[in-house]
């Protein structure tokens, strides 16, 4: 009994890693005839850099990809998961897994993206209150600086905090996935370093903005 307790939660775990790190940005561009997005531009495999290929199509559909690679595990989970003792434990596994494999993508040589968009998916799997929450943060401070990096981290940082501030009102918030979360947060900040010392230089790219 206790054997099958473990088989299952490490299964859904693999499986989540694996859906994780089928990298859409490189997938999309193939199918669709464009560079390599790990070849130009940051050499970002995620929607921004697809999008500076010059085809939205391909930058949108990335996107959401991406997005529902992280919801996915995590619904599949939560609708069919109790049977086989898959309960929140399993979940915040599930959703650290699903990110990771994004970041460390095992069948592209563990070269993955930031996670912007799979982090989302994984809120909204957890639950869509709480992504309609993180969603609104990101657009806020989108609007009033332009930056997306910086919307991506404030947006990452708030999630577990919103986790937090929810529970008994709109979700029964389980320390196993607050403690996924703020794994998520942490790495998805620290993915993007790069971004955040050009920030502090003043050189970071607005939103609108063209490079002259």
């Amino acid at each position: 009994m206790n054997s099958i307790a473990v088989v299952y939660p490490l299964l859904a775990t693999l499986a989540a890693y694996a859906v994780g790190s089928l990298s859409f940005a490189v997938i999309v561009s193939r199918a669709m005839g464009l560079n390599d997005p790990r070849s130009y531009g940051s050499k970002n495999p995620g929607a921004t850099n697809v999008l500076r290929s010059g085809s939205k199509l391909a930058a949108i559909v990335t996107l959401l990809l991406d997005a529902l690679k992280g919801w996915l595990p995590l619904v599949l989970v939560k609708w069919f998961g109790k049977p086989y003792g898959l309960e929140e434990g399993t979940l915040a596994l599930v959703a650290l897994a699903a990110f990771l494999g994004h970041l460390y993508p095992v069948f592209f040589r563990f070269i993955g993206g930031k996670g912007v968009a799979t982090a989302l998916g994984v809120i909204v799997g957890i639950n869509p209150l709480l992504g309609l929450a993180v969603l609104a943060s990101f657009a806020i401070v989108v609007f009033f600086s332009r930056y997306v990096s910086l919307a991506s981290m404030v947006a990452a940082v708030f999630a577990p905090v919103y986790y937090v501030f929810g529970d008994g009102m709109a979700w029964y918030a389980d320390n196993r996935v607050l403690l996924s979360m703020a794994l998520m947060s942490g790495l998805l900040v620290w993915r993007h370093y790069e971004n955040v010392n050009r920030l502090l230089k003043g050189t970071e790219s607005r939103l609108g903005k063209k490079k002259v």
